[in-house]
């Protein structure tokens, strides 16, 4: 057998080779890309997730800052709320009340989805007294309890899913003590 006669058999297989190469190469870059989704749909997740607990710790850090507001209920309700309450001169525990209030309702419609919606509900249920309007005034530590609900929509995580926009609730209860 000569090198023509085995060199004419041998035409195309370079081609065919190529071809599967490249089809494997291929479905790896998919593969990979659809790494690369759900990634950035995680990071997002964890953004959310992140906002939401600083959010709910930086109100509850403003309530113990306000126990007197705390203790008259000043803080009871659904959010976002409107209405800003400027304390450039001093507030009395109410009027602060408000002001926090609004200015948290706006940082929650800053920093996460349109239908964000969070509840704070304080109760004085078991504490041993109730204090005076002079113990309130020298700030007693709050006996009571509160509980903090935000919820909201982020995008799903499922990659199998034939919904793109698919919306899954969350939830971030929280009781505490300010």
């Amino acid at each position: 057998m000569s090198f023509m006669q085995y060199a004419s058999r041998q035409r195309g297989i370079t081609l065919i080779e190529v071809l599967i190469a490249l089809l494997i190469f291929s479905i790896g870059l998919m593969g990979v890309a659809g790494l690369l989704v759900m990634s950035a749909r995680s990071v997002h997740t964890a953004y959310l997730r992140t906002q939401v607990t600083f959010l709910a710790q930086s109100m509850a850090d403003r309530m113990s800052a306000n126990v007197i507001g705390v203790w008259k209920g000043y803080y009871n309700g659904s959010y976002p709320s409107s209405g800003a309450q400027s304390c450039e001169r001093g507030c009395t525990p109410q009027q602060l009340a408000e002001h926090d209030k609004a200015l948290w309702g706006s940082q929650l419609a800053t920093f996460l989805p349109p239908a964000t919606k969070a509840k704070i509900s304080c109760s004085a249920a078991g504490v041993a007294y109730a204090p005076t309007l002079d113990q309130i005034a020298s700030r007693p530590p709050y006996g009571g309890s509160c509980e903090m609900t935000i919820t909201w929509t982020e995008r799903g995580l499922t990659v199998d899913s034939p919904d793109a926009d698919d919306q899954s609730l969350q939830t971030f209860a929280w009781e505490f003590q300010p």
